[in-house]
């Protein structure tokens, strides 16, 4: 992998009033394509490279004040608000949708002159028997519902039985679907097993669209999360996305510009375009910045849309809100005044 250093000023994207949440992911589907091995096996990626470009991403550069505000209101349409907790009950699904539908208190949307804004986040995204729940909660919102699946976050049932728990999300009203790939195909290099899962999954979603996660902090190598990338987008997966965020090693930097890199070259040769979704050990306001940077420098302003860029993060939303508290009022808030569920 080729790495250069982008040099221009990230423009803050922009935040209008037709800025609330885009029901459904990348309108235009991936359709997918039979497996073609020549288009990533021998794929040298350089780490060292792909570190140094990252690290250059905070450190040569940083937005203030109201330049930084808008990036923030810009991350929060991207959010895929989520709770995938064992002890998830109804009430708390129904109190993470209220949040979705209002994610920064009243005082702070008018501080921003955002009052004409219907700012919601990007998607609710919860476990398969909580989307019943959440459609409910949210109806008449326009915020999709998405389910993780397939045995998440291991993956390891059979087929069949990861199969129907899409059917099974999709029938109770799910758009989206996490999917988990099989991490022992990637890590033996059984390309036609990992295709024949994805696309089978892709089948199994119907019209809704699918997330594939490859839970890159197992794959060892970056030059495998390329392989993996671009085999399940041969396979018809609308969204390549990280981690589950059970991984010991979930979204970083590096492994993201490769993932980026990967749905750059299969647009380049295919004309599609793929989202792209970080999840796991994003907190702060200022890893939303970073990463909404590498999308910018990277991939362009239609990658800071909540059509082709999720954040997959909760608590990371709590920060932002506090943040966007500090830039209206000149204080910060206690981290409790601003909880999500």
């Amino acid at each position: 992998m080729t790495v250069e250093t982008a040099t221009a000023a990230p423009a803050a994207p922009q935040a209008g009033a037709q800025a609330g949440a885009q029901a459904g992911a990348n309108d235009h589907r991936n359709p997918g394509q039979p497996l073609d091995i020549a288009m990533f096996e021998g794929h040298a990626v350089n780490r060292s490279a792909a570190e140094r470009r990252t690290a250059s991403l905070g450190a040569r550069r940083s937005v203030k004040k109201q330049w930084q505000a808008a990036w923030l209101v810009n991350a929060i349409r991207c959010i895929d608000l989520t709770t995938l907790a064992g002890d998830d009950t109804a009430e708390r699904v129904r109190r993470l949708c209220a949040k979705a539908r209002q994610p920064l208190a009243p005082q702070i949307v008018e501080g921003l002159g955002l009052g004409a804004m219907r700012l919601t986040t990007g998607a609710v995204c919860v476990y398969p028997t909580m989307v019943g729940h959440a459609v409910k909660a949210l109806r008449g919102a326009g915020i999709p519902v998405a389910s993780v699946a397939t045995g998440f976050p291991a993956g390891l049932m059979p087929l069949n039985l990861r199969l129907e728990e899409i059917r099974y999300a999709v029938a109770e009203g799910a758009e989206e679907i996490d999917i988990v790939i099989t991490r022992e195909h990637v890590l033996t290099g059984n390309w036609h097993a990992l295709y024949d899962e994805v696309a089978a999954m892709r089948e199994a979603c119907g019209e809704a669209h699918l997330k594939a996660i490859l839970g890159t902090g197992d794959l060892q190598t970056l030059r495998n999360v390329y392989s993996a990338s671009m085999v399940a987008m041969q396979a018809g997966a609308d969204f390549i996305k990280t981690s589950t965020g059970k991984e010991g090693v979930n979204a970083t930097l590096p492994v993201s510009l490769v993932m980026v890199r990967a749905l750059r070259d299969y647009r380049d040769a295919t004309g599609h375009r793929i989202g792209f979704k970080p999840a796991g050990g994003m907190k702060s306001a200022k890893d939303a910045l970073n990463w909404q940077f590498l999308m910018r420098e990277e991939m362009g302003l239609d990658w800071l849309k909540p059509d082709l860029f999720r954040l997959g993060a909760s608590s990371m939303l709590g920060d932002i809100e506090r943040q966007l508290e500090h830039h209206v009022t000149g204080r910060y808030a206690a981290s409790s005044r601003h909880a999500l569920a």
